[in-house]
């Protein structure tokens, strides 16, 4: 069966695509017709993977081709993604479902606005790219080295689980970070997830996914199977309710794990590992690329929406509802430094990529996301609605309760490095 049909099978029939950056393939013409029946598209995407297709057509960039990870290498560099960042879902997921399992996991690779996904062997990456428009685009690129490089586009299928839309009629493209509960060999038992951010509790996170790093006497989901014969079944669908079954987790096995290497091989990724500190970042940033998606999708359909979804944008920037640690968490590879060196710094050289890692994610808690295209090309409603709100939380204008969180300390901290770094805002 040709790729591009096989893969919209699969994706019809396994509709729960599990983590970042699940896209299909389809023929460019079809995807230009999908492009046009989505409510809220406004023409082709000029995200930087459709801008790295432009430079590989007019000839001004070649990738080369390396014969063991094919061109993942070569996109890292395009993009400037750290290696750093490789994080491993190893339960069923994305249309590579009868390939991804807990002995073959998915590498994914990520920088502020480029997810790249990879089995390794596979002649086939999964992308997504974040327009500053229209939100996370779904790509996959054959890694043929003989032909032409095509990043191929899908909208329709991806969005039947990459679609956060709660107005009937309008789709709404989201990246997703979900956590289940996987068998033995990498199936999400019960049909049921909970999707990752900083708000999530330890102990929901990270479920069909490998986790390195050490986080003292906090326990996760991750590195961990279940058997069917432990969890409580309901109804005639076979579901099962998360939360409920997470008493009966023994998850003691999947703490503080530092070595995959008896897992399954490791020698066949670009890294051994799945550093934690780049899972939790990678949770806040789909988060907050979520919602500003949404946001810009809310002021161009529906108005009357802006209020609340610049609101959310707002908490979820300044960290409302972030888990506290209970105590340090530290990685096993080099993803902390090379996320924080990227600044910009202020003048006392803070940035607000300075990572905390002691009681919560960031140490200055205003999302670094506030320097990405995607906010600065927020609809002009809701960006001075976000930026207003901002400003009156860090002031202290606004001291309601939900921001208690936020330190006199850390509302000048940000403030200042706000005024040194982004200027104008």
């Amino acid at each position: 069966m040709a790729l591009g049909r096989s893969v919209s099978f699969m994706v019809r029939v396994f509709g729960a695509m599990i983590a970042v950056a699940a896209s299909v393939a389809v023929s460019p013409a079809a995807a230009m017709a999908q492009e046009s029946a989505v409510p809220g598209r406004d023409g082709v995407p000029s995200d930087r993977i459709a801008r790295l297709q432009q430079a590989i057509d007019d000839g001004r960039v070649a990738l080369n081709f390396d014969a063991e990870h094919g061109y993942l290498p070569a996109l890292l560099e395009e993009f400037s993604i750290p290696v750093s960042s490789q994080v491993m879902p190893f339960a069923r997921s994305s249309f590579q479902i009868f390939q991804v399992s807990p002995k073959t996991p998915r590498a994914i690779y990520y920088t502020d606005d480029v997810y790249i996904g990879r089995v390794s062997g596979l002649p086939v990456l999964e992308l997504a790219a974040v327009d500053p428009r229209i939100g996370p685009v779904f790509y996959t690129l054959e890694e043929t080295p003989d032909a032409p490089v095509r990043f191929e586009r899908n909208t329709r299928d991806c969005l039947v689980c990459h679609d956060s839309s709660r107005t009937p009629g309008l789709q709404v493209p989201r990246l997703l970070v979900l956590s289940v509960l996987p068998d033995g060999d990498g199936t999400a038992l019960g049909r049921a997830a909970l999707t990752t951010t900083d708000r999530s509790p330890f102990e929901e996170r990270w479920g069909g996914w490998y986790v390195t790093g050490t986080h003292g006497d906090q326990r996760h989901l991750g590195n961990l199977t279940v058997t069917a014969d432990t969890l409580q079944f309901d109804g005639f669908d076979n579901t099962i309710d998360i939360r409920r079954e997470l008493a009966g987790v023994d998850n003691a096995a999947g703490a503080n794990v530092t070595d995959l290497s008896g897992r399954f091989d490791t020698g066949r990724y670009l890294r051994p590992d799945s550093d934690i500190v780049s899972l939790m970042v990678l949770g806040h940033q789909t988060h907050v690329l979520n919602l500003i998606a949404r946001a810009n999708h809310e002021s161009a359909n529906r108005p009357n929406g802006v209020e609340e979804a610049a609101e959310s944008l707002v908490e979820a920037m300044l960290f409302v509802g972030e888990a506290a640690l209970e105590g340090p968490v530290q990685g096993t590879s080099e993803f902390a430094r090379d996320f924080s060196i990227r600044g910009p710094a202020d003048r006392a050289g803070r940035s607000l990529r300075d990572l905390d890692l002691q009681r919560r994610l960031f140490r200055y808690p205003l999302s670094f996301l506030v320097y990405s295209d995607a906010f600065d090309a927020l609809t002009p409603p809701v960006k001075t609605r976000v930026r207003d709100r901002l400003f009156e939380v860090l002031e202290g204008i606004d001291a309601s309760e939900r921001f208690d969180h936020l330190s006199d300390a850390d509302r000048a901290d940000i403030l200042q490095i706000l005024a040194d770094t982004k200027p104008g805002f």
